[in-house]
């Protein structure tokens, strides 16, 4: 009896859709998700905002020590003269002050200076870190691929700490590991006349320092590439392997075919941010460890060596113009050159493009 004047006050809502739910039954249920989809959208963005403050203390840096002083590349187009901002004027800042007021605009003569060393210091730039990138990456592919095959996991834990241990160390200690090796009467030429033969002078003799480079590089980096490498392969899933061996597919063959497709993202990734960074050198090492030497300066001087150098010239006028100059084609061409890099990766193979 209740039953029946209940259904027949709600029966113009209650249409049958093919065999389903009521219309009325439907809009119950309705009514109740967006409460639920509410508070999934306000736990999600608590995990978003606890994420946004995780990531602040780094955007803050980018901010303060890579966006803040780009203002400051106009100095590559000023013949920069030092002068004390006058009393009252609103800028105290010497060096600002001498920057954006006092110094006279030149356009493009600064570049002119850098023209005369440009040939020496874009081969070497170019051409070391070229050949660390095809060598570090096949080294480092090879490391990972090694560890990984390793069964006994705290073995392979060991190896790669101890091939990660480098990366820690400063290029300051390894300059003097260098010298004691490779000097006057370093162990290397000790062992050298020992046997009767003629003492090496490393430090005046250009033809060892790209060897001497090329191995320090691989030596600090090797293992700490390899630990992102390392990192994709522990992802890949066991299963294809076991069915790449039951078909009859050797180590060669898996690599090859399992692998190196699976790095291959990974790989293409960290050769664009490479080109992106060919036209800088790594300053401590190409500076350290000549120990300043002049000989050798022509296989030894990058771009990021010469802007140092030009910078603490004080005898040389515009020192400063020079070296913002250097500095400023160094940063736009490594621009360029990883946006025409990724435009050619995304036109090929969009899925490996960074953006």
């Amino acid at each position: 009896m209740l039953f029946f004047p209940v259904l027949h006050e709600r029966q113009p809502l209650n249409h049958w859709k093919g065999g389903g739910f009521p219309v009325s039954q439907t809009k119950v249920v309705n009514d109740i998700r967006p409460g639920r989809e509410s508070k999934q959208m306000k736990g999600s963005t608590k995990r978003q905002l606890a994420y946004l403050l995780m990531v602040l203390p780094g955007v803050i840096f980018l901010l303060c020590f890579n966006y803040l002083p780009m203002p400051g590349a106009v100095l590559g187009f000023k013949f920069y003269q030092m002068q004390v901002p006058p009393e009252g004027f609103w800028l105290q800042d010497t060096f600002l002050y001498s920057t954006f007021y006092a110094s006279e605009w030149v356009g493009l003569n600064n570049f002119t200076y850098l023209l005369k060393e440009a040939p020496i210091l874009i081969r070497n730039t170019v051409g070391y870190n070229l050949l660390f990138m095809v060598v570090g990456l096949v080294l480092q592919v090879g490391l990972a691929v090694v560890i990984n095959e390793m069964r006994n996991r705290k073995t392979a834990k060991v190896y790669h700490t101890i091939m990660f241990m480098p990366y820690f160390i400063s290029w300051i200690v390894v300059m003097y590991a260098l010298y004691a090796l490779i000097s006057a009467d370093g162990i290397i030429n000790q062992i050298i006349t020992a046997g009767g033969a003629k003492a090496i002078k490393f430090y005046s003799k250009k033809q060892y320092w790209p060897y001497i480079f090329t191995i320090a590089q691989i030596w600090k980096y090797t293992g700490q590439g390899a630990i992102i490498y390392l990192a994709t392969l522990a992802g890949l899933d066991e299963q294809l392997y076991e069915a790449a061996a039951i078909d009859g597919a050797g180590k060669w063959k898996q690599f090859r075919y399992i692998t190196l497709p699976q790095l291959m993202p990974v790989i293409v990734m960290l050769q664009i941010l490479a080109v992106g960074r060919i036209f800088n050198g790594d300053f401590d090492m190409f500076y350290s460890l000549p120990n300043g030497s002049g000989t050798i300066k022509d296989v030894t001087q990058t771009i990021d060596v010469y802007v140092y150098n030009t910078l603490k010239k004080g005898g040389l006028r515009n020192s400063f113009g020079y070296s913002g100059a250097a500095a400023l084609f160094q940063s736009v061409v490594g621009f360029i050159l990883i946006l025409t890099t990724n435009a050619i990766i995304r036109k090929h193979q969009p899925d490996m493009a960074l953006f």
